[in-house]
């Protein structure tokens, strides 16, 4: 018989996007599923979409507003299958994504291999999506995948992997409210599995250009987050292996990340430079590119760091609108 998947759907003011979510995980091919999705005290119709969905395998949780992570949590008390499919409620995924990586875990026929796969990038048309190839899309230990991860600043998307109950059990539950929430909470999983398993096959689609529902918003609350599950992250790491490369690789990661607290946050940048000292490391200070030193020179640097955040996110969105508008055009 076929093992049963739990596909895990939180969603908060997801209205939008929650239809089609739902859509692509009731079009996949693999023959048993069920499909758990949790309204995280949405204020707008996102219950209402939800329960018009609501069958024999797809239930509806609600519970008052908790954030992601407790979301999450929600929808997995709730689940009964043998492997884990988190789906958030703006993406999409492959008709054929769960049976293909199903069908790699019965010849692995291990539950403390993780299952990843290609993702997509897209705002609305499918069709348009870009499949960008990283040193992660291929079979990885425990430890490659670290140092990878933090070496290039690369990552698989939520809704790429497939975990099993046992491995789900072994990382613990969702515990991070940061921005890189995902981040930490695969970086976890994959520390306590043996390895991951790339399906080639398989593919899942990753929305863009959208202000994401169950994303934390650029707060200082946030930042702190953001800064502590880097710290979480480094030590899965040097749990694996502590070594010169893997505090080389650790100060990589927080050089990386350095420009999401400078220079608004100096405690932090001051936290993050003394780890790297400690890891045998120092940081650099985060430079502009040139386009954004004039403004630097006429009215300060947070002025222009501020400007060097805002135009790729305004370009974000106009590409985002831009495709919305021929995605409704084709569609009336």
């Amino acid at each position: 018989m076929a093992e049963l998947v739990s596909i895990l759907i939180p969603a908060y003011n997801a209205e939008r996007w929650l239809g089609e979510a739902v859509q692509s995980a009731l079009r996949q091919t693999w023959p048993s599923f069920e499909i758990i999705i949790v309204d995280d005290g949405s204020r707008d119709r996102t219950l209402q979409i939800a329960r018009s969905f609501e069958s024999r395998i797809v239930k509806v949780v609600t519970q008052p507003n908790g954030g992601a992570a407790v979301a999450r949590n929600t929808a997995f008390r709730f689940a009964q299958g043998s492997f884990i499919q988190w789906l958030d409620a703006d993406d999409l995924l492959d008709a054929r994504k769960i049976e293909k990586q199903m069908q790699a875990a019965r010849e692995i026929s291990d539950p403390s291999v993780a299952l990843s796969c290609p993702f997509g990038t897209f705002y609305h048309r499918i069709e348009k999506a870009a499949f960008v190839r990283t040193s992660l899309w291929r079979d990885l230990t425990p430890l490659e995948y670290f140092l990878i991860r933090f070496n290039e600043n690369v990552h698989f998307q939520t809704d790429a992997w497939l975990v099993s109950r046992e491995l789900t059990d072994a990382a613990g539950p969702w515990s991070d409210e940061s921005p890189d929430d995902d981040g930490e909470y695969f970086c976890r999983v994959v520390a306590r599995s043996r390895g991951i398993r790339f399906v080639e096959e398989s593919r899942t689609y990753y929305r863009m250009g959208i202000n994401g529902s169950l994303h934390v918003k650029r707060s200082t609350e946030a930042l702190f987050a953001l800064f502590a599950s880097k710290v979480k992250c480094i030590k899965y790491l040097l749990s694996l292996e502590e070594s010169a490369r893997t505090r080389q690789a650790s100060v990589q990661l927080l050089q990386d990340w350095l420009p999401w607290f400078y220079p608004e946050h100096p405690d932090i940048v001051e936290q993050a430079r003394q780890m790297a000292r400690d890891l045998g490391g120092e940081l650099n200070v985060p430079r502009l590119k040139w386009k954004y030193r004039p403004v630097e020179y006429l009215f300060g640097l947070e002025s222009a760091v501020a400007l060097s955040r805002s135009i790729p996110t305004l370009k974000s969105r106009l590409a985002a609108e831009w495709d919305r508008s021929i995605y409704m055009v084709r569609r009336q």
